[in-house]
């Protein structure tokens, strides 16, 4: 018998900040500090989301910037323990599908040269390479791959959105995960848009 892990998604709480923190180290190396999760979280043009588990450890954090009418997705990261189960490709379909609901017409975004899996991804739902930024990584002096999607706002993007929610629903049954949203969110699958 296989049971079903709960994982949540949600915006984090305030005394989430810290565990933020370490998954950023965990992730990226130490990016930002509990400082800059908070402005994220105070910042009307951000949109921050999180993956946690029913014990509340955050697994996963995405995030965009609304720029005119672009979303820069700034982060994206899951805990190296829980990669590979299609939890990246659920935080990035999120991301996206607030893009749509917030009105952005195109999403941007940096991913390490050498990062191939997730690339992979990207390309999956249609982004593409719009150039490179040598030495962008200050830690390792890895240049940044710029990967742009256009055209969000277009129904097909909501149909290729639908198809990709079911790709995303199939992994996540796959690797015994089953979704909870909290505080009643949009509604995540994208078939009442």
């Amino acid at each position: 018998m296989v049971f079903s892990r709960l994982i949540l998604l949600n915006t984090p709480h305030y005394n989430q900040l810290t565990q933020l923190v370490e998954l950023d180290r965990a992730c990226l190396g130490g990016l930002w500090r509990k400082k800059g999760y908070q402005r994220e979280l105070d910042n009307p043009d951000s949109s921050l989301l999180v993956l946690s588990l029913e014990s509340n450890s955050i697994i996963g954090c995405g995030c965009f910037w609304a720029i005119l009418e672009e979303a820069h997705i700034v982060l994206l990261m899951i805990h190296p323990n829980y990669q590979g189960q299609g939890l990246g490709q659920l935080l990035l379909y999120s991301l996206l599908k607030k893009a749509v609901n917030c009105n952005l017409e195109r999403a941007t975004l940096e991913v390490q040269v050498s990062n191939q899996s997730a690339i992979a991804v990207y390309q999956k739902i249609g982004f593409q390479l719009a150039g490179r930024r040598k030495g962008y990584y200050q830690k390792t002096g890895k240049d940044a791959l710029i990967l742009w999607r256009g055209h969000l706002n277009h129904p097909r993007f909501r149909e290729d959105l639908s198809h990709w929610w079911s790709h995303i629903s199939d992994r996540l049954s796959q690797s015994s995960w089953q979704l909870s949203l909290e505080g009643g969110d949009d509604d995540i699958s994208g078939k009442n848009k």
